[in-house]
Protein backbone atom coordinates (compact mmCIF):
# COMPACT_ATOMS: atom_id res chain seq x y z
CA UNK A 1 0.00 0.00 0.00
CA UNK A 2 1.42 3.22 -1.16
CA UNK A 3 1.64 6.52 1.09
CA UNK A 4 -1.79 7.85 -0.02
CA UNK A 5 -3.66 4.60 0.09
CA UNK A 6 -2.84 5.01 3.77
CA UNK A 7 -6.17 5.89 5.96
CA UNK A 8 -7.58 9.62 6.23
CA UNK A 9 -5.92 9.43 9.82
CA UNK A 10 -2.79 9.46 8.82
CA UNK A 11 -0.58 12.89 7.47
CA UNK A 12 1.53 12.47 4.22
CA UNK A 13 3.44 15.36 2.81
CA UNK A 14 3.68 17.08 -0.23
CA UNK A 15 6.53 15.19 -1.19
CA UNK A 16 4.97 12.14 -0.99
CA UNK A 17 1.77 13.64 -2.86
CA UNK A 18 4.34 14.76 -5.77
CA UNK A 19 5.87 11.37 -6.05
CA UNK A 20 2.65 9.53 -6.33
CA UNK A 21 1.11 12.40 -9.17
CA UNK A 22 4.75 11.47 -10.79
CA UNK A 23 4.67 7.71 -10.65
CA UNK A 24 0.86 6.98 -11.38
CA UNK A 25 -0.85 7.94 -15.12
CA UNK A 26 -3.44 11.41 -15.18
CA UNK A 27 -6.15 8.70 -14.85
CA UNK A 28 -5.61 8.30 -11.08
CA UNK A 29 -4.79 11.94 -10.15
CA UNK A 30 -8.48 12.06 -9.22
CA UNK A 31 -8.03 9.18 -6.65
CA UNK A 32 -4.85 10.60 -5.47
CA UNK A 33 -5.68 14.23 -5.02
CA UNK A 34 -9.01 13.06 -2.54
CA UNK A 35 -7.00 10.96 -0.93
CA UNK A 36 -4.37 13.28 -0.24
CA UNK A 37 -4.40 14.34 3.64
CA UNK A 38 -1.93 16.39 4.47
CA UNK A 39 -1.34 18.48 7.66
CA UNK A 40 -2.25 22.58 7.10
CA UNK A 41 1.65 23.25 8.60
CA UNK A 42 2.75 21.67 5.94
CA UNK A 43 1.65 24.41 3.17
CA UNK A 44 3.70 26.82 5.46
CA UNK A 45 6.53 26.89 3.15
CA UNK A 46 4.26 27.48 -0.29
CA UNK A 47 2.21 30.68 1.33
CA UNK A 48 2.15 34.32 0.07
CA UNK A 49 -0.99 36.62 0.57
CA UNK A 50 -1.25 39.56 -0.88
CA UNK A 51 -4.84 41.87 -0.02
CA UNK A 52 -5.20 43.12 -3.32
CA UNK A 53 -5.48 39.64 -4.97
CA UNK A 54 -5.27 35.84 -4.18
CA UNK A 55 -1.55 34.64 -4.84
CA UNK A 56 -0.74 31.88 -6.83
CA UNK A 57 1.84 29.34 -5.51
CA UNK A 58 3.65 27.23 -7.74
CA UNK A 59 4.75 23.70 -5.41
CA UNK A 60 5.84 21.95 -8.37
CA UNK A 61 5.49 21.88 -12.16
CA UNK A 62 7.01 19.44 -14.58
CA UNK A 63 5.34 18.04 -18.01
CA UNK A 64 3.34 15.98 -16.37
CA UNK A 65 1.47 17.81 -13.92
CA UNK A 66 1.74 21.14 -12.25
CA UNK A 67 0.51 21.86 -8.91
CA UNK A 68 -0.29 24.77 -7.53
CA UNK A 69 -1.23 26.41 -4.07
CA UNK A 70 -3.52 29.44 -3.80
CA UNK A 71 -3.96 31.49 -0.93
CA UNK A 72 -6.90 33.57 -0.71
CA UNK A 73 -8.19 36.67 1.56
CA UNK A 74 -11.64 37.13 2.57
CA UNK A 75 -14.00 37.77 -0.62
CA UNK A 76 -11.06 37.20 -3.21
CA UNK A 77 -12.09 35.34 -6.78
CA UNK A 78 -10.86 34.41 -9.81
CA UNK A 79 -12.15 36.00 -12.93
CA UNK A 80 -14.22 33.95 -15.27
CA UNK A 81 -12.01 31.79 -16.74
CA UNK A 82 -10.94 27.99 -18.65
CA UNK A 83 -8.37 25.99 -18.27
CA UNK A 84 -6.46 25.73 -21.26
CA UNK A 85 -7.55 22.60 -22.36
CA UNK A 86 -6.72 21.06 -19.67
CA UNK A 87 -7.75 18.85 -16.16
CA UNK A 88 -7.93 20.46 -13.29
CA UNK A 89 -8.90 19.61 -9.96
CA UNK A 90 -9.07 21.74 -6.55
CA UNK A 91 -8.79 20.55 -2.87
CA UNK A 92 -10.03 23.51 0.03
CA UNK A 93 -7.46 22.77 2.29
CA UNK A 94 -8.44 25.33 4.53
CA UNK A 95 -11.93 27.35 4.28
CA UNK A 96 -14.85 27.41 1.76
CA UNK A 97 -15.09 28.46 -1.40
CA UNK A 98 -17.61 29.22 -4.04
CA UNK A 99 -17.57 27.69 -7.38
CA UNK A 100 -19.52 29.13 -10.49
CA UNK A 101 -19.99 27.45 -13.82
CA UNK A 102 -20.26 29.16 -17.07
CA UNK A 103 -21.55 28.06 -20.74
CA UNK A 104 -21.31 29.92 -23.37
CA UNK A 105 -24.74 30.11 -25.18
CA UNK A 106 -26.05 30.26 -28.55
CA UNK A 107 -26.06 34.58 -28.81
CA UNK A 108 -22.38 34.40 -27.38
CA UNK A 109 -23.64 35.11 -23.43
CA UNK A 110 -22.66 33.26 -20.43
CA UNK A 111 -24.73 31.67 -18.57
CA UNK A 112 -24.97 30.63 -14.96
CA UNK A 113 -24.89 26.24 -14.97
CA UNK A 114 -24.32 25.84 -11.17
CA UNK A 115 -23.01 26.84 -8.05
CA UNK A 116 -21.28 25.06 -5.66
CA UNK A 117 -19.49 25.49 -2.15
CA UNK A 118 -16.78 23.19 -1.12
CA UNK A 119 -15.43 23.72 2.54
CA UNK A 120 -11.55 22.08 4.00
CA UNK A 121 -11.13 18.81 2.03
CA UNK A 122 -13.58 19.03 -1.01
CA UNK A 123 -12.01 18.20 -4.41
CA UNK A 124 -14.10 19.94 -7.43
CA UNK A 125 -13.09 18.95 -11.15
CA UNK A 126 -13.10 21.20 -14.12
CA UNK A 127 -12.08 20.70 -17.92
CA UNK A 128 -12.71 22.45 -20.73
CA UNK A 129 -16.32 20.98 -22.17
CA UNK A 130 -17.74 21.54 -18.93
CA UNK A 131 -17.91 24.87 -18.89
CA UNK A 132 -15.53 27.59 -17.45
CA UNK A 133 -15.54 28.77 -14.04
CA UNK A 134 -14.82 31.21 -11.19
CA UNK A 135 -13.78 30.77 -7.55
CA UNK A 136 -14.46 32.71 -5.16
CA UNK A 137 -13.25 32.65 -1.02
CA UNK A 138 -16.90 32.59 0.93
CA UNK A 139 -14.94 32.26 3.95
CA UNK A 140 -15.04 34.57 6.85
CA UNK A 141 -10.83 35.04 6.65
CA UNK A 142 -8.30 33.41 4.60
CA UNK A 143 -9.15 29.98 2.28
CA UNK A 144 -6.15 28.42 0.69
CA UNK A 145 -6.83 25.70 -2.18
CA UNK A 146 -4.15 23.13 -3.89
CA UNK A 147 -4.53 22.89 -7.94
CA UNK A 148 -3.67 19.89 -9.77
CA UNK A 149 -3.33 20.67 -13.12
CA UNK A 150 -2.51 17.80 -15.68
CA UNK A 151 0.04 19.16 -17.91
CA UNK A 152 0.88 22.66 -17.01
CA UNK A 153 -1.09 25.38 -18.14
CA UNK A 154 0.34 28.74 -18.71
CA UNK A 155 -2.23 30.23 -20.86
CA UNK A 156 -6.24 30.74 -20.39
CA UNK A 157 -9.02 32.12 -21.25
CA UNK A 158 -10.41 34.86 -19.10
CA UNK A 159 -14.61 35.98 -19.74
CA UNK A 160 -15.53 39.41 -18.83
CA UNK A 161 -19.11 39.08 -17.89
CA UNK A 162 -19.88 43.48 -19.11
CA UNK A 163 -18.28 42.96 -22.34
CA UNK A 164 -19.13 39.46 -22.92
CA UNK A 165 -15.17 39.24 -24.48
CA UNK A 166 -12.95 36.87 -23.85
CA UNK A 167 -8.94 37.68 -23.73
CA UNK A 168 -5.86 34.96 -23.81
CA UNK A 169 -3.78 35.21 -20.70
CA UNK A 170 -0.43 34.50 -19.76
CA UNK A 171 -0.44 32.91 -16.09
CA UNK A 172 1.92 33.58 -14.00
CA UNK A 173 3.26 32.80 -10.24
CA UNK A 174 3.24 34.77 -7.25
CA UNK A 175 6.02 32.64 -5.92
CA UNK A 176 8.42 29.78 -7.06
CA UNK A 177 10.65 27.34 -5.45
CA UNK A 178 13.94 28.08 -5.09
CA UNK A 179 14.96 25.29 -6.92
CA UNK A 180 12.42 25.79 -9.93
CA UNK A 181 13.81 29.50 -10.60
CA UNK A 182 15.71 28.85 -13.54
CA UNK A 183 13.52 26.19 -15.02
CA UNK A 184 10.35 29.05 -15.33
Amino acid sequence: MNSIEQSKEAHQSINELIICLTEEDRINYSRIIRSFNAHISSFESFCSWSSESYTRNCIVENEKFQLILLCWEEGQKTPIHDHGGEECWVKVIQGELKETIYKVNSSGELDTIKTSNYKTDDVSYMIDFMGCHCLENVSAGKSMTLHLYAKPIHNCNLFDEKSGKSVRKKLCYSTVPEEMTDLI
